[in-house]
């Protein structure tokens, strides 16, 4: 099994016991105060590459799950072209490959890794490099009740729904700033798991922030190209199965010399089953 040692950045809860916060458009390498009211911390992993065994990291077990497929759209410059044609070609892969009745696209992000660029504003995202879960279970809940029509939602509440990112690298593969996951077997979530206020400029979301965790275990697929995608589960209301995966962007030891800065979009998904 081939494996990669490299830090994973952690966070570390305020010293004074406060509820943690982040601001959406901080940088993380800000420690002025105004940007996040928690510390973080780098341990070293020993990530595996699951190049060449992709079939053993799958959304119900893992919480995450890699596969094939190449996408009509190559640039992704034109943000109504991504909203329309892009989602509609995601919605019937994401039902594919994952049973669904329904899904639901809610937004997504583009990220281009620019090292001189210390913004981190929409127009600039950049990689996350720090582990984290995009939703909590009452975040999860409002985001149906935000993105569905009111008449559906009880309904929709009352079976199993997900919440889905798909992530694919854009014009080249994602040597640098390749994505890491990590195995929600290996995890311990009411220990591992910290709910942190997301500030948005007009309203409030929750994310979960990561604890370290010696037994964490992290994966990522080395080199991945543009016909590549990864599942990301951020969300399950069944527990029977992997609840969600943290994840986060890392520095690989072993990116070829001279590879290109990381560009990647994804996109983030209501699932649903009958």
């Amino acid at each position: 099994m081939a494996t990669v040692v490299a830090p994973i950045r952690y966070f570390t809860p305020p010293a004074d016991g406060s509820r943690p916060w982040t601001n959406i458009n901080a940088n993380l390498d800000d420690d002025d105060g105004s940007s996040r009211n928690f510390s973080l911390n780098y341990h070293d992993f020993a990530i595996r590459n699951f190049r060449g065994a992709e079939h053993e990291a799958s959304l119900d077990i893992t919480g995450f799950q890699f596969a094939k497929h190449e996408s009509k759209e190559k640039d992704f410059a034109d943000e109504e072209k991504i909203k329309t044609e892009y989602y509609d070609e995601s919605i019937e892969l994401l039902k594919k490959l994952t049973g669904a009745s329904r899904v639901v696209i809610f937004d997504h992000t583009i990220r281009r890794h620019r090292p001189d660029i210390h913004e981190n504003t929409p127009d600039k995202r950049q990689p996350v490099a720090i582990a984290h879960v995009d939703q909590t279970p009452e975040s999860a809940a409002s985001r149906v009740k935000r993105h569905l029509p009111e008449s559906d939602v009880p309904t929709l509440l009352s079976k199993r729904f997900q919440i889905i990112n798909l992530w694919r690298p854009i014009k080249h593969e994602a040597w640098d700033r390749p994505l890491s996951l990590c195995d929600f077997r290996s995890i311990n979530p009411e220990e591992d798991l910290i709910r942190t206020t997301l500030k948005y400029p007009d309203y409030e979301g929750e994310t979960f922030s990561v604890k370290h965790n010696p037994n964490h275990k992290w994966g990522y697929l080395k080199g991945m190209s543009p016909s590549e995608i990864v599942l990301i589960k951020c969300f399950d209301s069944d527990s029977n199965y992997a609840v969600l995966t943290p994840h986060t962007s890392f520095a690989d030891p072993t990116t070829p010399e001279g590879s290109p800065l990381r560009e990647s979009i994804e996109l983030r998904a209501l699932v649903f089953y009958d």
